[in-house]
Parts: structure tokens; sequence; C-alpha cells
């Protein structure tokens, strides 16, 4: 009778077009060829916007390099884990490629159990939400009777995007779809994966690769078809990637060969690409959403979307009388009341107005045969709008491919997965109707994976596993750099070991602790006109400066010393800065002032009183004879004899550590420390005069009073590790870089820490890689043979570039090296834990000093402020933080404040030089 009912029912309303209506409502979803030709062009332009390093950060299509070079090659075999992780379900599955069978002629098993998602795990923590899937790993493994004494290799499908430096690295940029994790965005998923397996006991598994599951079903599906050089990916979000030359992907190096490229275009739109096409209904559907502004094209596309699109097209014609008499129940104004799936009914063939009638009614509806009508030809717009805008950025990546390998003609494959593409009656055929019409010179094949994403992640961990071995070889190699906290707490122990050592003059120490004469930091008092010699490394600096009401100005030049000037006689030297010295006077125009003076010398000295200082030891590759042992303030006076043309009045003899922290006083008062971490590493601080018993046993008199209870003191801390205590902790590499130094067995903390030797030891470190024929092919070219070759800057600059590896590539091209994406790499991880390890150690000892300081006081807690100097702490990218955070784990009674200081220790060694003169006056 109801099937009578309906007959009659549709009959009588045959002679009416309620479509029409719905055309005029919807227009602005109806795209013709010239629209989907601009929307095609626009993303095009986003892909190229966000493959250039010059325009990636600003992009809204990421376009996410993958490490993903080729499809397998026929070797692969073994058997792997896979996880597949991106909607409120998971999948685990083992994956067999059976030994001895061609890849591509099959040989591929898979078993899969899905596990559930908690809905709170959605929105919980993101260590909680790992924790839930390790558990289902082991449940797999328990159900599955697989082996958990044998290590398993796991493949990890992970559907949201990520920043991929290597297959078994991605930083998650943001969620997409219904998930709303919280703690994650930023971090390494990989790691967050690991460190939950980790947790379970008897379970061992380790992460090859983490593959994006469009890449996975592109992999999946070139498994049968060595065409297919695209993915796709339409269901609950929508995605694609396709290879790209590589020699357009300008954030990896390498210019030869593809790489799959993830480009995320869920974002297209989010930077207003597409503010013409989206309607009132994108932008009600995008302010309901969990990420508003977000994913702007993915909203107009993906099964998340489409359901509540149809809901709220239907709610406002509704409430325009166009629909059920003007009639809106509750249900119809709630969110998520009409679903894609029920979309994709209501546009079945031979069912759909039957469907649409018992959606209708579900939403407590009574239509009309017209509201059927109308409702299932929203319907239809609304998917064929998607698939529309799915054709025009297929199309752009399709033409991307042609343009790039000049082609007239491309046959190609995508490999397709995903809800909608797979269920919905009619979506798959309009698609490729419409790629083929916008592409005629495209023989474009359409492939469903019959596998998911899981068969194309275990295909990538296959050929990963060849590289696991590589990777565990240079682990162990770079593993002696990465220091524990309690190495680092025994360095902090062996520093102030050697700090109250050297306050004494009864026992060796290798840091020597040399009284400064410098009693008190600036005031602000200070007042008048001074000249400042600078000299600490392979530039001498003259500064005039002038002082006046808690300001002050200056004016300086560069003078470069020759190595065979550093090298040569001291008097040589001597003659060549007072050169220096005269050629400033005249460019300043004060030849004849005869200005009080501080020299800040930068090298080991033993000072008796302000202005007097033997030099105790070169260091920083000066070796200038005949200088040990002598008073460098009475050298330089004597050299400026000889030239007889100006005379200066040298108050004050500063090192340069001494000058940072004078210099950083006079803007903090709270600042009582020096760092210097830059050609050379030292410390200074102000220390209880009572303590300095070498002041007291050398001159015979403690000089403490009411004015002078502390006296600045000059660590020389380089020195620490000579008597061999630091020898756990040094590595072979720093024993080849110690045997080569002009200074065997001297300096060693700064052979550690310093900018001039830790390209050395990054050098040493890949030579030995290379012999080992771990990278660059084993190939050891005679540049990288060379001592010096690898300069430290180099680590600055391979560090802080956010695409490093063309840092890497240039760098090492220049050493005439043949290098990988691999190969650079593994360079980056080594300058990385060379310059990691040696700002720890600085923190370690900067921990040690500010203990002493504190315990010195008597305080429960300290707070002080150390004035910094030096090209490593201010160019490296993460130096400083390595130190702060080191230091502050080490000395957690302390808080310390770094301070950078802007003028450098000679500003410094003119305050000193001005302390001494108001002193003297």
């Amino acid at each position: 009778m109801l099937a009578v009912h309906l007959a009659s029912f549709y009959f009588t309303k045959l002679q009416e077009d309620p479509t029409k209506k719905v055309d005029r409502f919807l227009y602005a979803m109806r795209y013709h060829d010239d629209q989907l030709n601009d929307i095609s062009a626009r993303f095009h332009a986003e892909m190229k916007k966000g493959l250039s390093s010059d325009s990636n950060a600003a992009a809204s299509v990421k376009m996410l390099p993958t490490h993903v070079r080729s499809t397998p090659d026929g070797t692969e075999t073994g058997q792997f884990l896979a996880l597949d992780l991106g909607g409120s379900k998971f999948k685990v599955l083992q994956v067999k490629v059976r030994q001895g069978k061609g890849i591509r002629t099959g040989g591929v098993d898979m078993e899969e159990t899905i596990y559930p998602i908690p809905k709170e795990l959605l929105s919980g923590r993101g260590s909680e939400l790992f924790d839930h899937v390790a558990e289902s790993l082991k449940d797999f493994l328990h159900k599955k009777n697989i082996s958990v004494v044998k290590k398993h290799p796991l493949a990890f499908t992970f559907s949201f995007p990520c920043e991929q430096s290597s297959l078994d690295q991605g930083v998650l940029i943001n969620w997409s779809k219904h998930y709303r994790v919280r703690g994650l965005q930023g971090k390494d998923v990989v790691q967050t994966l690991s460190e939950a397996i980790d947790k379970i006991e008897g379970m061992d598994v380790e992460v090859l690769a983490m593959v994006n599951d469009t890449v996975a079903t592109m992999m999946t599906c070139g498994f049968d078809d060595r065409y297919c050089e695209v993915g796709l990916i339409i269901g609950t979000g929508t995605n694609a990637c396709y290879m790209e030359e590589l020699r357009h992907v300008d954030m990896v190096e390498g210019d030869e060969g593809r790489m799959c490229v993830n480009t995320e275009w869920g974002a297209f739109g989010d930077d207003g690409a597409l503010n013409d096409y989206i309607t009132d209904f994108d932008r009600d559907v995008d302010a309901a959403s969990n990420n508003p502004g977000k994913q702007i094209f993915e909203k107009m596309v993906s099964g998340m979307y489409l359901g509540e699109l149809v809901r709220l097209v239907v709610l406002k014609m509704a409430k325009r009388g166009l629909l059920f008499d003007g009639y809106v129940s509750d249900a119809l104004k709630t969110k998520g009341k009409i679903t894609t799936a029920q979309v994709a009914s209501m546009e079945q063939y031979k069912y759909g107005l039957k469907n649409t009638r018992n959606v209708l009614k579900e939403l407590d509806l009574t239509p009309s045969f017209d509201d059927c009508v109308a409702v299932q030809h929203v319907s239809t717009i609304v998917s064929f709008r998607s698939s529309n805008l799915v054709a025009a950025g297929l199309a752009a990546i399709l033409s991307r491919i042609k343009q790039n390998r000049n082609l007239r003609k491309l046959r190609i494959t995508v490999g397709v997965d995903g809800t909608v593409y797979k269920t919905h009656p009619q979506y798959a055929k309009r698609l490729h109707k419409v790629v083929r019409r916008l592409l005629p010179e495209c023989h474009v094949r359409f492939v469903l994976s019959d596998s998911g994403s899981s068969k194309g992640a275990a295909l990538v961990t296959a050929v990963a596993q060849r590289l696991t071995s590589r990777r565990h070889q240079v682990d162990e190699t770079l593993s002696p750099f990465r220091l524990s906290k309690d190495q680092l707490l025994l360095v902090k122990r062996r520093t102030m070991r050697g700090l109250e050592e050297g306050l004494t003059s009864k026992v060796y120490s290798s840091m020597k602790m040399l009284p400064s004469f410098v009693y008190h930091t600036p005031d602000g008092t200070e007042h008048g006109k001074y000249l400042a010699l600078d000299l600490g490394g392979t530039n001498f600096r003259a500064l005039l400066v002038y002082f006046k009401n808690g300001n002050s100005r200056s004016y300086h030049k560069i003078y470069t010393i020759p190595l065979e000037i550093m090298q040569g006689t001291g008097e040589e030297l001597f003659d060549h800065l007072a050169q220096c010295i005269g050629d400033f006077l005249d460019y300043m125009g004060v030849k004849n002032a005869h200005l009080p003076t501080g020299f800040t010398f930068s090298f080991p000295c033993e000072q008796t009183a302000i202005d007097t200082g033997k030099l105790v030891s070169w260091t920083k590759g000066f070796k200038a004879t005949d200088c040990e042992g002598h008073d460098v303030v009475n050298m330089l006076r004597e050299a400026i004899k000889r030239r007889n043309d100006f005379d200066l009045d040298i108050v004050a003899l500063v090192n340069d550590t001494v000058g940072t922290m004078m210099s950083c006083a006079y803007e903090d008062p709270h600042c009582e420390i020096g760092l210097i971490v830059g050609t050379g590493s030292n410390v200074c601080y102000m220390e209880e005069l009572k303590n300095i018993e070498k002041i007291k046993l050398e001159t015979g008199k403690m000089e403490e009073d009411a004015e002078n209870s502390r006296m600045c003191i000059n660590t020389e801390w380089g020195g620490l590790g000579d008597d061999g205590s630091l020898d756990d902790i040094i590595t072979s590499y720093d024993t080849e870089v110690n045997h080569d130094s002009i200074n065997p067995g001297k300096q060693r903390f700064e052979k550690l820490t310093s900018g001039m030797y830790l390209g050395e030891v990054v050098r040493q470190v890949l030579l030995d890689l290379t012999r080992r024929g771990l990278i660059f092919r084993g190939h050891v070219t005679e540049a990288l043979k060379r001592p010096g070759i690898f300069q430290t800057k180099f680590l600055s600059q391979i560090e802080s570039d956010r695409l490093a590896l063309l840092t890497v590539r240039t760098i090492l091209q220049e050493l005439g090296l043949d290098s990988t994406c691999d190969d650079s790499i593994i360079v980056k991880e080594v300058c990385g834990a060379v310059s990691r390890r040696a700002a720890q150690l600085c923190g370690a000892g900067m921990a040690a000093v500010v203990d002493k300081i504190r315990e010195n006081r008597g305080l429960d807690h300290l707070n002080i402020s150390v004035g910094v100097d030096g090209a490593l702490y201010k160019l490296h990218p993460h130096f400083s933080r390595v130190i702060q955070e080191t230091s502050r784990v080490l000395a957690p009674r302390c808080i310390v404040t770094f301070l950078p200081s802007d003028e450098g220790s000679g500003k410094g060694a003119a305050l000193v030089a001005a302390l001494a003169r108001q002193k003297h006056d």
C-alpha cells in the first residue's frame, strides 16, 4: 500500500520542476569550466609558492617534502607492522613481503585489526592518545601470536600535516578533521609514538617510517601500476600528493630525481585565495568548526563537512519558505543531523528520492514531493561542487607534472582512497569526467586503493629498513657527544673544585683563577673621555668612549691581525698594535690628548695590580715569541715609545671576559659574571676577597676593607681538564683535535666549547664516518683531510637555516663532496651534537659559578645576571638556549639572566679605566 501511495504522490508532482529554485538559490556553487580553470591556476600558483624557499613560510599550501623518492624497486622483503591513524578508528596490521618474489608481481600479505578510539581521547592529551595506540599494538601482537622477542620494524601512517626532515621524523603542523588532541602541535609525533611504545614492557618495536595516508595510497597503487605518481584522498578529509622534480623542492637539497610532495591542499584558501568562491554556507561551516579560518578547501570538499553544508542550505531555504511550507524542525536546526553518508544515499539512482524522504522524516519534517526533489538536488549540487573543486586541484597537479617533464602528452595514474570517493554513487564518475575535460592532452587513469594506505606505508618502510643499519652506526658514533644529566653534574662538580683550588697557590689547578684587581662594577657616575683597546682574536679594535650622566657613546675601528704577526715575534705584534692605535687616534683627531686607556687583553695574565699583567700563555692560535712571562702593558708602552708620535696613559689591563661583565653591569647592576663563547671560551665573576688566598700569599697583603670586599676573578676555565679531569667525556675526535693543535694538552675545556675548535671536531667526525662508508659513498676528498677546512661558522649556518639541507649542500659542494639527502641530514646531526655538547658544558660550568657565588654569600636563592659576548653565543641559533637550560637545571636555586653585550669588552675596558682614574683622582 505504501508503494502505491508513494507512486501516486510522486505522479501528482511530476508536472512541476522544483530544481529550478534550487539552481537559483545555489547558483554560486555551480561552476563552469572557466571558473574551474581559474581555480586550477590559483592552486598551481599556491603550489609554486609552497615549493619556494622564499615564499613557503607565507604559503597556505605547504607542499611538504616526504623524503619518499621512488616506489619500491623489487628488492624489498621482510615482515612489518603498520599503524594507520587518521580517523575515528585506527588499524594495526602485519604486512609480509614474501622473500624471493618481486614486489611488482605480488608477494604482499596483510592481516589487520581495527581498534576504536574513545571519543575523549580525540580532545585529550597527546600522550594519552599514543598510549592507547601502543596498548592496542600490544594487543594485536598477542592476538596474532606474533613474537615479542624479536625487533619489529613499524610503518606509521599519520593522516595529518607534518613537517618532515626525514622518513622517521615528523613535526605536527596542525590537526584537522575532528581531532583536537592537546600537547602535540609542533612536536615530533614519531618520537611521541616511540616513547609510548617504550613504556610497554616486552615489546620491541622500532618506527622506521612515518607516511601521510595520501603518500601511502600512491605507494599502494604504485605497487601494481608503474605509472602511478599521484595520490588522492577524498574521505573524512582530503589531500593530494605527487612526484615532484627534486630541483623544484627548495626545502630539500639535491637537483636530480624526484620526491613525493604532500601538498596538504586542504588549506588551500586559508590565505583568502578562494574568497570569491566561498558562499555564506561555507562561512557558517567554517565558523562552527574546531579550526575557524583553517582548512578552507577541505571544508568545501571533504566528507566531514558535505552533510553539514547540505543541512545549512536546506535550513536556510526552509526559513525563506522555499521548503516544507516554511516549517523548521528542531532537528533541522541541530548541527550534524545530516551526514555525508545520507547525502550519498539521497543521490542513489533508483532509491534516491525515497532515501531523501526518509532522511527528512528523521528530521521531524513532512516533506512534499517537491521538497524531496529539491533537497535531493541540493545534495547533488553540493557534492558536484566538491568533485569539481577536486578536479580543478588535480588538473593543476597533472599540468605541473606535464610541464616539469616537458611532455606534449602525459600518461599517468592517480591512486585514490577515501569513503566519499568509494561510496558516493556518482562522485568518481563526475570527477573523472571533469578532469579529462579540463586536461584533454593527458591520459589519466584512476586506480582505487584496495588495501588502504597501510600497505603503502609498509612498502616505504621496507626501503627504509635498508638504512637502519647505517642509522644505528651514526647514532653510536654521536652517542659520546650526548651528555647525560649525571655527566653534566660531574662536570659542574669538577668545575667547582677547579674554582676553589685555583683561588689558592697551595695546590695546582688547571683553572688559573687570575685576580683582575677590579673591585667594583660601574654605578653610572663614570664620566669623561677614554680610549679602549681590545685584542682577543684575529681582530684588534680601538674605541673612543664618552661617559656622561649614566649614558655612553663610542666610536671604533677594527684592524686585522695577520697570521704572520700572530705567530711572529712579540715586538712585531706590539709594534703592529701601536701602528693601529696611531692610525685610530689620527682618524679621531685626538693624537695629542694623552687619554686614560683601558687595554682589553683576552689571554691569561697574572696581575699584581690593575695596570700590570704578565702573560701566562697564549691561546686562540697566537704564538708570538718573547711574550709569555712578560708584562704586556709594558710591552705596549715600549712599542708606543718606539713610534714616538703619541702617548697614552694605560691605567687598566682587562681580560675580555671582565670587560664584557663591566659593559653589561653598566646597564644592569645585578651583572656580576662575564662569559665569552666565541673564538675562545672563558668566564669571570665577583669573588669574595677573603677567599682569594693567592693574593695574600703572593703579595703579602689582603687589601680587604669597607670599600673593597670583592674582586673580579678571571677563571681561565678553558684550562679545565688539562689535569685529565675531563678524560671520561673526551672523545677520540677531541683527542685528534688536541693532538693537531698548536698547544697539545692545553686548554682542553676550550677545545670542547669554543668556536676555534668545534668546526674541526665536526670535520674529524665526518672524516671517520666517510672512511667507514657511512656518508659520501665512502669517498674521502683531499679537502676533507685538510685541518681547519670545516669552519665553526658553518655550524651556525647549518643549524639556523630552516632550509638547512640546502646550506649543508652548499658547504659540502665547496669541500668537493658529492652528498645525498641522507648525507646532508647526517652532517646536520653531527653539527648539532657537537654544538649542543659545547653549550651544555658551558651551562654546567656556569651552574658551578653561580652556585659558588650563592654559597659564598650564604643565600638560599640567588638572582644574578651574566654579561655574554662571543660569536658562537650570539650567532648560533640554539647555543644560548641550551646554555641557559643547562644552567637552570643544574643550579635550580639560582635565577640567572643572560645579557648579550651590545658593545663587547671594549666599552668594559673603558669603564675599568674610568673606575681606576676616579680612584686615582
